[in-house]
């Protein structure tokens, strides 16, 4: 994973509606980046739930909320629309952004080994420089415990 202190990779990916979208888009404010497995999954839902719960918050503290996967802009498309989602979700089909960030690991699960995103969060500041670094988020505190950062 990067560390705090060093400046955020660039990228462009398309969002929920394939419209492209480029972390430099945001200078200017702060950028939650939280990367997630799959969209519609149950741990999933309730981390995008807790964010979109505090949306207000984060727009009220000059802070944009962009959710990241694997997952097709159709699929993102659909998780967006049923469950009201206000934020920008990101589609990384190749892991070019997964893989940039580190969140891309080695993952067990009931002994075995495979691939995939390991739940975790960035907080860039208004410069794109890593302000930090959340490894192995809970989905249910994840929005709380950036909200509180922010607050300091």
């Amino acid at each position: 994973m990067l560390e705090v202190g060093t400046k955020a990779p660039e990228f462009t990916l398309p969002d929920q509606d394939g419209n492209p979208v480029s972390l430099s888009d945001f200078l200017g404010k702060k950028v939650v980046l939280y990367f997630y497995p799959r969209d519609n999954t149950p741990g999933c839902t309730r981390q995008a739930c807790a964010f979109a719960g505090a949306f207000g918050q984060f727009k009220a503290l000059n802070t944009v909320v962009i959710g990241v996967s694997k997952d097709s802009v159709a699929s993102h498309r659909k998780f967006a629309d049923k469950y009201t989602l206000p934020f920008l979700l990101l589609s990384d089909p190749e892991l070019t952004v997964l893989q940039a960030y580190g969140v891309w690991q080695e993952k067990k699960m009931y002994g075995k080994v495979s691939m995939g995103v390991v739940r975790s969060t960035y907080l860039i500041d208004e410069e794109g420089v890593i302000q930090a670094v959340m490894p192995k988020v809970k989905p249910d505190t994840n929005a709380a415990q950036i909200l509180e950062l922010l607050s300091k």
